[in-house]
């Protein structure tokens, strides 16, 4: 029961974000174009701050295992290269293809991974968190970056990849943070506390406009997709991911960092991205919340499965 509530702590938030959001469809506060403008915002301004947030505030002696540090790149980087070829031949439309490649193996591992850790394995496992998110995030947005853009409209040349990928604003907060993490570049505490303030804030106007912008008629079209999706999101990869690590030796706390980091839902972030690089954003807000809602269920399943079987 005690696994379960915090499963169901750390999901509820946003799922209420999201419902406060569609609920506002039904008001004249807001439209589509407000709404539109809004996203539009969230990523070329707030999601820079916090990834900005992310890695600049990465825990002074910042370091990780090598091997499960090694496993998790490894496995990362090998999950997008079967996705890069196994999607397109099942999936005709472009804006589908990088959507639910993103979503499959993009996880809300920022907004999860720490309240989770920190309640099974107390203050070293929430710091253990930490430098796993430094570590994959960057990854995260990286490649998710490019395979929008190999998606965008056909066959990119390298040169406007590039280009493209070093003008992405989340990139470039990234990039900042790191700078002036490893030049450990003093900030006043007044605008740390700002920039801080506004991380705060990305995730729940994310998902207010997700639930602002979600319509559920679109769904009866996209459940091949979502249902395939999530599935093997929430349920076949943890399955892989944990029997491989504990075949390599791996287990207790580094274990669990590893389920959380690929059991948790599809990244917040992945919508908003996806709405402003020419992906579906409508099928990309799908995943999203119906991941997060069907997490509820499969992340108390594998915190439960795993401490029965004497992993973690």
């Amino acid at each position: 029961m005690e696994s379960f509530l915090v499963a169901l702590n750390a999901v509820m938030p946003f799922l209420l974000y999201i419902g406060f959001g569609y609920g506002m469809q039904r008001t004249p506060l807001v439209d589509d174009a407000f709404l539109n403008r809004l996203n539009r915002m969230i990523f070329n301004a707030f999601f820079p701050i916090m990834m900005f947030q992310n890695l600049y505030s990465t825990p002074e002696g910042f370091s990780l295992d090598p091997k499960l540090a090694g496993f998790a790149v490894a496995s990362l980087l090998t999950l997008q290269a079967i996705l890069l070829i196994a999607v397109p031949r099942l999936v005709k439309e472009n804006p589908k293809r990088g959507v639910i490649i993103q979503a499959v193996y993009r996880s809300n591992f920022v907004l999860f991974g720490i309240p989770l850790a920190a309640s099974v394995f107390g203050e070293a496992g929430s710091t253990m968190a930490t430098m796993m998110i430094a570590l994959v995030i960057p990854i995260y947005n990286v490649t998710a970056v490019i395979i929008l853009e190999m998606f965008r409209g056909g066959k990119v040349k390298p040169s406007v990849l590039v280009k493209n990928v070093c003008k992405n604003p989340m990139i470039l907060g990234a990039v900042a943070g790191l700078i002036f993490y490893l030049l450990k570049i003093p900030l006043p505490g007044f605008l740390t506390k700002v920039i801080r303030q506004f991380s705060d804030l990305t995730t729940p106007m994310a998902m207010f406009v997700l639930g602002g912008t979600m319509h559920f008629k679109a769904v009866g079209g996209n459940a091949r997709y979502l249902i395939g999706g999530i599935v093997t999101k929430l349920l076949i990869l943890p399955t892989v991911i944990i029997a491989v690590a504990t075949l390599c030796g791996i287990s207790g706390v580094e274990l669990f960092i590893l389920m959380i980091m690929y059991a948790t839902p599809t990244a917040t972030a992945s919508y908003a991205m996806a709405q402003n690089m020419g992906g579906d954003g409508e099928l990309a807000g799908q995943f999203v919340v119906i991941s997060t809602a069907v997490s509820v269920v499969t992340i108390f399943m594998w915190i439960y499965l795993t401490r029965s079987l004497g992993l973690i």
